[in-house]
């Protein structure tokens, strides 16, 4: 399997018995079952509307991404209409990060409840959310914290999109396509925040600061009405999501479509335990946290960065916005490959972050022609800046599959969320600091270079196993 299986007791598959008739069974009610001898594994079954789960959950986390992200693209015009101040702004993007303060009440909930209440909980909040901001009042104070009501309760359905994909994928895909709806359903959050840089400029008028008092007036007006098509828009298709989850999104399907997906999981309680004591998972989740941490933060201040290079915040917008949808197509590529080429998954993440660190080291001494003398362009810096992004942002579902790999038997969503909780709060604190701390950012550059080539420190030492596989490759013939 290109890597060393872990422990026989770490592996122990503690399935149901039978994996033929008393399948179901096992399946309905996991947490009694007792150890299944490799002789009674069979092969699970998978279900064509596996397909329409995946799509309704990977909508449902596109559109939050797209919520999430609705004010920066169009900062300039919401400060006219409706008074925002930079704090404003900046807690705006905020909320998302704060929203999974509450991540292990949602990851409790996935464990104990399932994936069909967490995702129609999910979406009902984000559709209290898109609903509070198109409130019509005209007081601009009670409509800015509205405002700021709404994205409080979207960014509290980050947790769900962004931690459950690994658990629908075992939940709904056989083994040969688990990385593949991974990606997919992780992937999509991301691309609906590149998106919002795409609809909210084509909306939303910039704002015009040399026009009489008469003329502003009429377009602080018309600026203010696109908005609230934009949110009127976005509430409208929260709510078709919210009827379509609530109308037919089954909690698992009738059989299992692996022999890992039947088997009994660890409690919660038991589940932090084991990722707190294991050195090799906190090893691999700082990997993930701080390059990603630094990546997110950097990416919010890129205009800035890029203004000493004569940039515009037009041009800053595309890049960041071709980096995630290169991220997304490479990353659901590459979960692709791992999928038909098992046991790869620390192979594929040092390539990644290989690629990573020379661009981000590119980048950086780009910015310092004047000592490196490397052709300081447009086209060197989009090439630079969206190959990072690409590298980076494709590595996210691959990350996913490793944890679950390396603490299997635990939970996914427990796994994912305690890893995710991480990022957020590096990013958070990032996003924080640079909200007061922007007028200097060149350090800010040496930063990404750093991060990526110590998280490839840490892949590199990494010793992978693969228990979750081991199961249904091994067990189950």
């Amino acid at each position: 399997m290109g890597s060393r299986w872990s422990s026989e007791e770490e592996r122990q598959p503690l399935l149901g018995p039978g994996l033929g008739p008393g399948l179901g069974a096992a399946w309905r009610s996991r947490e009694a079952a007792p150890v299944l001898p490799a002789a009674a594994a069979g092969p699970g079954r998978v279900y064509g509307r596996r397909w329409l789960v995946l799509l309704l959950f990977s909508l449902l986390a596109f559109v939050q991404g797209l919520v999430w992200n609705t004010w920066g693209p169009i900062q300039n015009s919401a400060r006219q209409a409706y008074g925002f101040s930079s704090w404003d702004i900046a807690l705006l993007v905020l909320w998302g990060p704060i929203g999974f303060l509450p991540c292990f009440a949602f990851m409790w909930l996935l464990d104990k409840r399932g994936l069909r209440i967490t995702v129609l909980l999910t979406s009902f909040l984000m559709v209290l959310g898109t609903g509070l901001r198109c409130i019509p009042i005209s007081d601009l104070m009670l409509k800015r914290r509205l405002i700021h009501g709404g994205q409080m309760l979207n960014g509290l359905a980050g947790p769900t999109v962004m931690n459950a994909a690994p658990f629908l994928s075992t939940t709904w895909f056989s083994a040969d396509e688990r990385a593949t709806a991974t990606a997919i359903a992780s992937m999509l959050s991301y691309l609906g925040g590149a998106c919002a840089f795409l609809v909210g400029p084509l909306v939303v008028p910039a704002p015009n600061g040399t026009s009489p008092l008469f003329t502003t007036e009429s377009s602080r007006a018309h600026i203010k009405d696109r908005i609230e098509a934009v949110l009127y828009a976005e509430f409208g298709v929260v709510c078709l999501i919210f009827s379509a989850t609530l109308a037919y999104f089954p909690p698992r399907p009738p059989l299992p479509p692996s022999v890992a997906a039947a088997s009994q999981r660890l409690s919660y309680r038991r589940s932090f335990c084991r990722l707190l004591s294991n050195f090799r998972f906190l090893m691999i989740a700082l990997a993930y946290a701080i390059p990603l941490g630094v990546f997110a933060g950097w990416s919010g201040v890129l205009d800035l960065i890029l203004t000493p290079a004569h940039v515009s915040q037009v041009d800053a917008g595309w890049i960041g916005f071709w980096s995630i949808v290169g991220g997304c197509v490479v990353g659901i590529a590459m979960a692709r490959f791992a999928d038909f080429i098992r046991g790869m998954l620390k192979l594929i993440l040092l390539l990644l972050f290989s690629g990573a660190t020379l661009s981000s080291t590119w980048f950086t001494l780009t910015c310092l022609n004047s000592i490196t003398h490397l052709p300081l362009t447009t086209v060197t810096l989009y090439a630079s800046c969206i190959l990072l992004g690409v590298f980076l942002n494709s590595s996210v579902p691959i990350f996913f599959e490793l944890f679950v790999e390396t603490v299997y038997p635990v939970p996914e969503g427990i796994t994912c969320g305690v890893v995710t909780f991480l990022s957020n709060i590096f990013m958070g604190v990032l996003l924080f600091f640079l909200t007061f701390y922007h007028t200097e950012l060149s350090w800010f550059n040496w930063c990404l270079p750093g991060s990526c080539l110590l998280s490839l420190l840490l892949i590199l030492c990494f010793r992978e196993s693969y228990d979750r596989l081991y199961l249904d490759v091994v067990v189950s013939v």
